[in-house]
């Protein structure tokens, strides 16, 4: 089971920006997907983003295209989350995730169930 570590969150104005880090455990980040999930208050986890093994392809949920960007550095085991342009309804906890089940795979990814290992997030909080 791989461990997610995830960092870089905290208290930003509207406009601003962060980048989120997720840091893995293991040898074998290379050959898995991974993902960033988010949950705010009263609201079910959504999809936020996620990258392909390779780092060739990535998903975006339509809320943050054009604003967020996933990135991976398959010799540091990190995935990032670069978010520019914070809006006040991006407040919420994100979670990173990794498709250890699926080595190799590069179809789409946008649910929760396709992830197995989970971190324990990081929060986000935009003010207004």
């Amino acid at each position: 089971q791989v461990q997610l570590v995830e960092s870089g969150g905290g208290l930003v104005q509207a406009g601003g920006s962060l980048r989120l880090s997720c840091a893995a455990s293991g040898r074998t980040f290379s050959s898995y997907g991974m993902g960033w999930f988010r949950q705010a208050p009263g609201k079910e986890r959504e999809f936020v983003s996620a990258i392909n093994w390779s780092g060739s392809m990535t998903y975006y949920a339509d809320s943050v295209k054009g604003r967020f960007t996933i990135s991976r550095d398959n010799g540091r085991n990190t995935v990032y989350l670069r978010m520019n342009s914070l809006k006040s309804e991006d407040t919420a906890v994100y979670y990173c995730a990794a498709d250890t089940n699926h080595p190799y795979y590069s179809g789409s990814y946008n649910l929760p169930r396709d992830f197995a290992s989970w971190g324990q997030g990081t929060q986000v909080t935009v003010s207004s």
